[in-house]
């Protein structure tokens, strides 16, 4: 990296992985992932988002890449879905668009790694933000075709079931 990382943001993320340890949602998974020589990344986590009951996200569980910066927690982590969500507030990158993940919007130092998951998650449950629309295609078919929507969203969860362990 260019960029040495700060001790904040290392103390920051140690800190998060403690909290979340101890006290996580059910279904929910949240970690850092490993480098190549076998250490701990603390800046790339991956986790996973249990679908919202009574909406038709779930059946699914849902991996996100959450990708912290040198300048976290000034600013919010990259969040993506992966595979990408057939969603009208996921971009086609994966990224979600969410006002607690933007600086210029909502976004807060205080802001936990739980409270980004449990928000995400919340946007699955909910009514999707068309004012706000990050990709076409589930927008449009939101608006005009709320069925197909469902239909679609209902399949896409349907795919990526968690298996019993």
């Amino acid at each position: 990296m260019s960029k040495e990382v700060s001790e904040l943001v290392i103390t920051r993320l140690k800190a998060e992985r403690r909290a979340w340890r101890t006290d996580h949602p059910h279904g929910f998974v949240a970690k850092p992932t490993t480098k190549e020589d076998g250490t701990v990344d603390l800046l790339k986590w991956v986790c996973e988002i249990p679908g919202p009951q009574g909406c038709p996200w779930e059946e699914g569980t849902y991996t996100l890449h959450m990708d912290f910066s040198h300048d976290y927690p000034m600013k919010p982590p990259k969040c993506q879905f992966r595979p990408v969500l057939p969603h009208p507030n996921v971009y086609p990158s994966g990224t979600v668009c969410l006002s607690i993940l933007n600086e210029e919007e909502d976004w807060k130092s205080s802001i936990t790694v739980k409270q980004i998951l449990l928000g995400i998650q919340k946007l699955l449950k909910d009514e999707p933000n068309i004012e706000s629309p990050a990709q076409y295609e589930p927008c449009n078919q939101y608006k005009n075709n709320r069925q197909e929507y469902l239909k679609k969203a209902r399949e896409f969860a349907a795919s990526l079931k968690k298996q019993p362990q």
